[in-house]
């Protein structure tokens, strides 16, 4: 079991709040709750897996920590109105929000299942606005609140290979910062965490073998974690964690679409 953070004023920001994590079986989702949980934040964990959803309620429970879990798929009609409704009924106000669920497919666009497609599209783009949707009015009245939605670094460019996976994070992007600017003044912040390479099981489950590259600059998903939520409890509409993704991010501006499109190609086979 990794060692909790040290408190300090963006570690006590959440503490005795409570905070819901989707996507929490496994990778960032996981992490995130063991972060928000070492701040402090009581948690309602969702995802598919029960199994593992279980494992991780013992091991943060084991430290204090008060856990609920919801087996859900996202991608079911109504999933996120039932998962509002039940922590309405739970009486348990929703004051952060993690919009991790997702996934990607990796391959040519033409190849690729479009029901599959179709899922990860709906559940990249359309769950996570649908949860805003539902938890914001609760913390504008409450006039404090924290939402995090999961991007990508891919947001920041046309990636061939990942063609609509990066599409739905840059609307994630954009819709987060438009939001966050929305927002402020109210007591509640939006932020959008768009992360490089994580070590976890992502490239497995989109169908891509770790390329050589990918191995060069992959971080590990508590670091990722940790920077996400010091960024938002500090208020940033958005961050690129790592200074190799940020500066890489940056450079990306400079060049034209189509030579960002051909880097990003060369990188990913």
């Amino acid at each position: 079991m990794r060692i909790m953070p040290t408190r300090s004023s963006t570690t006590t920001a959440v503490s005795g709040r409570h905070a819901l994590v989707t996507g929490a079986s496994s990778g960032l989702g996981a992490d995130f709750a063991r972060e928000l949980a070492g701040r402090g934040a009581g948690l309602t964990l969702v995802a598919r897996r029960e199994d593992r959803l279980r494992a991780l309620q013992r091991e943060l429970a084991a430290v204090g920590t008060d856990v609920r879990v919801v087996a859900l798929d996202l991608n079911e009609p109504g999933a996120p109105d039932r998962l509002a409704a039940g922590a309405e009924a739970d009486g348990l106000p929703v004051d952060v929000l993690v919009n991790n669920a997702g996934f990607g497919l990796y391959g040519p666009f033409s190849e690729l299942d479009w029901e599959r497609e179709r899922a990860m599209l709906e559940l990249d783009m359309i769950v996570p606005v649908h949860l805003t949707k539902l938890f914001l009015p609760g913390m504008l009245a409450r006039r404090a609140g924290w939402i995090l939605n999961i991007a990508s670094i891919g947001a920041y460019q046309p990636s061939p290979l990942y063609a609509s996976y990066s599409a739905a994070k840059s609307f994630v992007l954009n819709f987060t910062e438009a939001l966050s600017y929305e927002l402020r003044g109210s007591g509640v912040v939006a932020t959008a965490l768009s992360p490089g390479i994580v070590a976890t099981e992502f490239r497995q489950v989109a169908g891509q073998r770790t390329t050589r590259y990918q191995r060069m600059v992959m971080m590990d998903s508590p670091t990722v974690v940790r920077l996400g939520v010091d960024a938002l409890l500090k208020g940033r509409p958005s961050l690129v964690p790592g200074r190799l993704n940020a500066a890489s991010v940056w450079a990306n501006r400079l060049l034209p679409r189509r030579a960002s499109a051909a880097l990003v190609h060369r990188l990913m086979v």
